[in-house]
């Protein structure tokens, strides 16, 4: 098939990648515009993957207060270099962020930080409910797992659904950041508060 310059044109417009990648994608995809488009994500994220060991010092310091002030956030954000950090685009994905803490209240940025003991506990509890349901005994450790894997992915922020858009992580959302930026980009720490929350000792 053959590949016009509008077709590029148009590809180029909704992805923002490079003239000579838009005409690549659309010749591997035979001129399929959705298959170009997912062939370019993909190698975005591939792109931005191999970004993620570069130092990540520069950033920024995100505040966001949300339903007339009940509930606080207050997110660290880095990237590479005082440039991006200053750019719309970075301080739109800190803004997102902080929304994303503000509404799905995560306790985590990653799996890795998450306690043994806690994850023991939510193990145990799986357990106990699993046979409570009368589950047989042979696929109660696969039913367990399946529970841990969803408390991870409620607790964890890089593991929620994006608010905005529940086809992807925010994982997915960074990494789409740090294609189309070009830096890498990581969520350093968190705060989230909510008006009358008790504080734990």
């Amino acid at each position: 098939m053959e590949i016009t310059t509008e077709m590029i044109k148009e590809l180029r417009s909704t992805t923002g990648a490079g003239v000579l990648d838009c005409r690549k994608a659309l010749e591997a995809a035979d001129g399929d515009y959705k298959k170009a488009v997912d062939h370019l994500r993909e190698k975005g994220l591939a792109k931005a993957a191999k970004r993620s060991d570069r130092d990540a010092s520069d950033g920024m310091v995100e505040l966001y207060s949300h339903g007339n002030g009940r509930v606080g956030v207050m997110v660290e954000v880095n990237c590479e270099t005082d440039f991006v950090a200053r750019s719309e685009a970075f301080r739109k994905l800190a803004h997102e962020i902080a929304l994303q803490i503000a509404a799905a209240a995560p306790q985590y940025i990653t799996a890795d930080e998450i306690p043994e003991e806690v994850l023991e506990h939510e193990r145990e509890i799986a357990r106990k409910r699993a046979l409570e349901e009368g589950k047989p005994a042979n696929i109660v450790d696969r039913i367990v797992e399946g529970r841990l894997k969803k408390f991870k992915d409620e607790v964890c922020l890089m593991q929620q659904t994006y608010i905005r858009d529940d086809s992807m992580t925010v994982e997915k959302l960074v990494m789409q950041n740090v294609a189309a930026i070009g830096e890498n980009i990581v969520i350093r720490r968190f705060q989230r508060w909510e008006l009358g929350e008790r504080i734990s000792e």
